[in-house]
């Protein structure tokens, strides 16, 4: 009889975490954002240049973070020809985009790749090879790769702007 709260509270929290999962996917690619350079400066979430690197990961390979060494992802519902982000709101809250406030310097990576969109909120967003950057808020350390495959849409970008663990010649590679 002992056994019957602790199946209740785990049927509980994984119904919870079932229910949070489909509202991050539901989140994700409600509205758009502009891909047309503005020539205002909004107010963004920070002044400090942006450096993205690339590093080596056991599993993934080649994959680029941010200068913290924090894993940038791509979204697949995003546009990138011309590159439009469909992560905004409650979406942006768990997958923060790459904000470009100042310069973005790279260190692995052609800089003729790197580029920047506008978002619906009007700030700018990093690019590589025209795929919108983000940050997955549960990666809580430096390597962290947690939100590689999340509902089969977000993958780690590779130095080219592909999907990390993508096999060359395959879709989205």
């Amino acid at each position: 009889m002992r056994s019957t709260p602790r199946i209740t509270r785990r049927s509980v929290a994984l119904t919870a975490s079932g229910i949070a999962a489909a509202a991050l996917i539901a989140g994700c690619g409600s509205s758009g954002g502009s891909s047309s350079p503005s020539s205002g400066s909004p107010s963004s979430p920070s002044s400090a240049s942006v450096t993205l690197q690339t590093v080596q990961d056991p599993k993934l390979g080649t994959i680029v973070t941010d200068s913290a060494g924090f894993t940038l992802y791509r979204f697949d519902q995003d546009e990138h020809n011309p590159p439009e982000s469909y992560c905004n709101g409650s979406c942006a809250t768990i997958w923060p985009p790459e904000h470009a406030t100042g310069n973005v310097t790279v260190k692995g990576i052609d800089s003729k790749l790197v580029g920047t969109v506008t978002r619906a909120d009007g700030t700018k967003q990093v690019t590589l090879n025209g795929r919108p950057a983000y940050r997955y808020s549960p990666d809580t350390k430096p390597g962290d790769t947690k939100g590689q495959g999340v509902g089969g849409t977000w993958f780690a970008l590779t130095p080219s702007g592909g999907k990390a663990g993508a096999m060359p010649g395959s879709p989205g590679y």
